[in-house]
């Protein structure tokens, strides 16, 4: 029997999975994470899209 994974949804951000992992995008195309903690882009703004770069952060304005 496979180990158990665990998997966390951040409101307004990623999936955050258990690592190290193996993403599957919607094209087939397979990456490979061996970060303890693996965060999973659900905005599709990533640069390095499937795996989140935090480009769904708001900026903050310089003047606050």
């Amino acid at each position: 029997m496979k180990p158990t994974r665990q998997v966390s949804l951040e409101l307004d951000g990623p999936v955050l999975v258990e690592g190290p992992v193996d993403v599957r995008t919607p094209d087939g195309r397979v990456v490979h994470s061996d970060r303890f903690k693996v965060a999973v882009c659900t905005c599709k703004r990533s640069k390095t899209f499937p795996l989140c770069d935090t480009s769904h952060r708001r900026k903050v304005r310089d003047d606050q």
